[in-house]
């Protein structure tokens, strides 16, 4: 039992939040969160926190109620005097947006950051951020996480496919599919997909950089959307004659059909995390989801008690 420290929980993924709760031992702080009738948010706090150290648990996929959502319990902690508030983000979302690469539109990631900082968090912990630069938005500590260990427990028990294994990714994530390779086996190689993306949500492969034929290719990835880049990979992948291919991302934002587009692919499986909560709706026989439960809760312990964090990935 960890003294003096209060875990509470938006609406978008209290399942996720039981469970870290449940790995630390403790009981999900008492928040009311409702609706009025015309939809907006109503936040009240039902237990004392002043001078608690508080931890809130809120991803912040679409819709953007569940930003606002994150932003109410912060000023409602603030407001209540807890001593030290971090927002646990296990999806940061508006990320994609990470920088003005063309004419009149916004640096979205920079300006969530700062709406958080200002309702009151004095430290933000979250996992596989899209762009590692995001960190430096925040004017306030950030514990970045990645999913890496709990993906590596879960693919190192397919000993079948370990030996034929090839880990690819597009050219932005060469140097995490390079480790995540590495921390498989030493003689793991990778291969690179080169693509090009002529709109958002639209990818074109190129190029496929590396020997995948007869090799088991593995898509690594942070994010799945639309699903468009990695069902154009496969596809590209196994026109080169890989034996089969499967996906590992942490973040199944799964939009429109991309659930039934994976269903009807030749892609044997898709690895994904629980840092968004997936209804019934959005699952199928290929969809495996693991738990980052454990390593959210180690996090959270570690920074209550003033300890490191990034020794979890030494």
């Amino acid at each position: 039992m960890l003294e003096e420290l209060k875990v509470f929980s938006g609406r978008a993924n209290l399942p996720l939040a039981q469970k870290i709760v449940a790995h630390l031992g403790i009981k999900l702080g008492n928040a009311r969160i409702r609706n009025f009738a015309d939809g907006e948010i109503r936040i009240k706090i039902e237990e004392n926190v002043r001078g608690v150290d508080v931890f809130v648990i809120q991803p912040t996929h679409p819709p953007a109620e569940n930003i606002l959502e994150l932003l109410l319990m912060l000023d409602a902690l603030k407001r209540a005097s807890a001593d030290r508030i971090t927002a646990v983000i296990p999806y940061y979302g508006y990320a994609r947006q990470d920088r003005k690469d063309e004419p009149r539109v916004p640096i979205s990631a920079k300006l969530v950051a700062d709406l958080i900082v200002t309702a009151g968090a004095n430290r933000v912990l979250t996992m596989d951020l899209h762009a590692e630069q995001i960190q430096g938005y925040f004017n306030v500590p950030v514990d970045h996480l990645y999913s890496t260990p709990i993906l590596l427990d879960y693919f190192k028990q397919d000993k079948a496919s370990l030996g034929q294994l090839v880990v690819t990714s597009d050219v932005g994530r060469a140097n995490r599919a390079r480790g995540f390779a590495k921390r498989l086996g030493d003689d793991i190689p990778i291969a690179v997909v080169d693509k090009r993306r002529p709109e958002p949500n639209q990818a074109e492969v190129v190029n496929i950089i590396g020997e995948v034929e007869g090799k088991v290719a593995l898509i690594f990835d942070d994010i799945i959307d639309t699903g468009g880049t990695v069902l154009k990979a496969a596809e590209a992948l196994l026109r080169l004659k890989a034996r089969k291919v499967m996906v590992c991302a942490t973040h199944p934002v799964f939009s429109s059909d991309c659930v039934a587009k994976i269903a009807a692919s030749e892609i044997d499986k898709v690895v994904v995390t629980d840092t968004i909560d997936l209804p019934a709706s959005k699952r199928n026989n290929k969809i495996e989801v693991l738990s980052v439960s454990p390593l959210l809760a180690e996090a959270i312990a570690r920074i209550h008690k003033g300890q490191s964090v990034s020794s979890l990935f030494v």
